[in-house]
């Protein structure tokens, strides 16, 4: 294999470069290899045949059908494609695999390079136990919690008996929100232990949970760490990521507006001792919640954040660049005392789900795309134009990312660029973020995670110009420009939709719900995605507007209900069964 050399060490790296992603990281990754003229490998599914990540690369192979489960995530499939392109290197984007042990150690196995931590760190901070662990022995605070799985919710109460009520149930391997319940008082400990397991072994085939002491009102911070494979360590300073809706970030800030340099400088060093702790060599980001004057380790990251351009804009470093430097064998450029703070930046994540449906997801034909820009705004996308947003996949679109020279000059910015930015055919949260602006805590920067508890009920969202697939509200619109009197007016219209009727109002509790259409007694899926659990059995009777089982769709857990009473006749479905939207669940009599 002939070997391109790279950087100032005068190493040797890998000829070409497999990213095994799809979307706007995959497109990010391959624009940092060709910056550091490194050739790109892309994998594309059925559904991203035309995607902006298989087009920007200089080879594209298909690996299969539209859905993750057949394509993306068959590590055999990507390893073969590896083999036929000639790819000395594999980065795994972030998601799924970019956190799977298995895939790394498969893919250093095949005679590859991983750019991202070894397996063992993965492996170790995967697990939400021995990283506690293991970061209490290296003197990194963590919350109060169990050290060990419980084995039942009669454990809980003994628990909140020392530390209080609520207590968070939390799967051992869980993370990004999934396998996490609250239970607020002894009442609610079988169903939160129960949910939290279930979560953990859907999602990430461990069943097994731990207690924590649940902070009130923290910060989301996070720290961005660096570590070479000779030692050499640094952090890049805090995100603020407390703006989360079912613990999904929405909009990220670095610097924090809630930290001052004292706490930073404490918590990187903190989150350099993680790294250490587990001999950590590549990049990574160390989460912790902070009320107060106290930070509690939550988990570490082993991989590239959604969030990282805000860290990029405000301290110059290419983080994507960086972690492919390090695998090649690279020593940090830079040390502590290197790294500064200039400005601020914010960013806001483009998702297509619709704000004013309770953020239900909503995939489909974008008809209208266009991004804006101007001096110190910065978008990431998976497009580039009018595209396909499959339902198959994440929901997240785009990422709109502006820096300014203080807070108050970034918002202003945020506030021009999402005027501009322009995306029509599905619902997005570029209505919310719009919305945002208007709040007043959040433009104060006193902001916790309880921000959208406390605040999106109050939030004036408009509807999304939607025109197409993906829309909720029954309504279609479309924007024209009218001439009077030689002025030039843009005029958005909106008329009833004539292929569908109108949904009724539905009942919301707790999280998400989806109200189910109904086919000849049947319960039908309203949109593409995996069953997680089925609530109801045969010969049940459920009532109208009952749950009868869960559904993941873009990540997203929705609760389908029936619209109707009756009993059950058939259960068409199961955990872990991947179903088609309008495809029948259960059967009422």
């Amino acid at each position: 294999m002939v070997l391109l050399e790279l950087g100032r060490d005068g190493l040797r790296v890998f000829e070409k470069v497999l990213v095994a992603n799809r979307g706007e990281i995959a497109v990010r990754v391959i624009r940092a290899l060709r910056e550091m003229g490194l050739p790109s490998v892309a994998v594309y599914s059925d559904a991203d045949r035309e995607a902006l990540h298989t087009c920007l690369a200089d080879e594209a192979y298909h690996v299969g059908p539209t859905l993750a489960a057949e394509s993306y995530l068959k590590i055999e499939k990507l390893l073969e494609v590896a083999r036929r392109s000639g790819a000395g290197a594999v980065h795994p984007g972030y998601g799924f695999l970019a956190e799977s042990p298995a895939f790394a150690r498969a893919v250093t196995e095949a005679g590859l390079t991983w750019i991202g931590p070894h397996p063992e760190a993965i492996e170790t901070m995967g697990s939400k136990v021995e990283s506690r662990r293991i970061m209490a022995r290296a003197g990194v605070p963590v919350t109060p919690g169990t050290e060990e799985p419980i084995a039942s919710p009669e454990e809980i109460p003994g628990f909140a008996t020392e530390h209080g009520y609520p207590v968070a149930v939390k799967a051992v391997a869980g993370g990004g929100g999934k396998g996490l319940a609250v239970a607020n008082d002894k009442t609610e400990a079988e169903v939160a232990f129960e949910r939290a397991r279930r979560e953990g072994e859907a999602y990430f085939g461990d069943g097994s949970v731990y207690l924590e002491r649940y902070l009130h009102s923290p910060r989301h911070i996070e720290i961005q760490v660096l570590r070479d494979k000779h030692g050499a360590a640094v952090h890049l300073g805090e995100r603020d990521c407390s703006i989360q809706r079912r613990h999904q970030k929405l909009v990220e800030e670095c610097p924090s507006p809630g930290l001052d340099p004292g706490m930073r400088e404490r918590m990187g060093e903190a989150a350099v001792h993680a790294a250490e702790a587990v001999g950590y060599d590549n990049v990574g980001t160390v989460e912790f919640l902070v009320e107060g004057d106290e930070f509690f380790f939550l988990e570490m990251n082993t991989r590239v954040q959604v969030e990282h351009p805000v860290t990029e804009e405000v301290t110059g470093v290419d983080i994507v660049q960086t972690g492919i430097r390090i695998a090649a064998g690279e020593t940090l450029s830079f040390s502590q005392e290197d790294v500064s703070w200039r400005g601020h930046a914010i960013e806001a994540r483009i998702n297509a789900e619709d704000p004013a449906n309770n953020f239900a997801p909503s995939p489909g034909l974008v008809t209208r795309y266009e991004e804006p820009g101007g001096p110190g705004v910065r978008v990431d996308s998976s497009l580039r134009g009018p595209g396909i947003v499959p339902e198959a996949y994440d929901p997240l679109v785009a990422k709109l990312i502006v820096r300014g020279a203080d807070r108050g000059d970034a918002l202003r910015k945020l506030r021009r660029a999402l005027s501009e930015f322009r995306v029509e055919g599905i619902a997005t949260t570029l209505t919310f973020h719009r919305a945002l602006l208007e709040d007043e805590v959040f433009l104060s920067g006193k902001y916790t995670t309880g921000f959208a508890a406390e605040r999106l009920p109050g939030l004036e969202v408009e509807p999304s110009p939607v025109t197409g697939a993906g829309e909720a509200s029954g309504k279609q619109s479309r924007e024209v420009e009218v001439e009077v009197n030689g002025k030039l007016f843009r005029v958005r219209l909106y008329e009833e939709r004539k292929d569908r009727e109108q949904a009724p109002p539905v009942r919301r509790k707790g999280g998400v719900t989806q109200r189910a259409a109904m086919g000849g007694g049947a319960v039908l899926a309203p949109m593409q995605g995996t069953i997680v659990k089925v609530l109801v059995e045969e010969g049940q009777e459920v009532a109208a507007d009952e749950a009868v089982c869960l559904l993941e769709a873009m990540k997203m857990e929705s609760e389908i209900r029936a619209q109707k009473a009756g009993r059950i006749k058939e259960v068409l479905v199961g955990a872990g069964k991947t179903v088609s939207s309008g495809e029948p669940l259960v059967v009422l009599e």
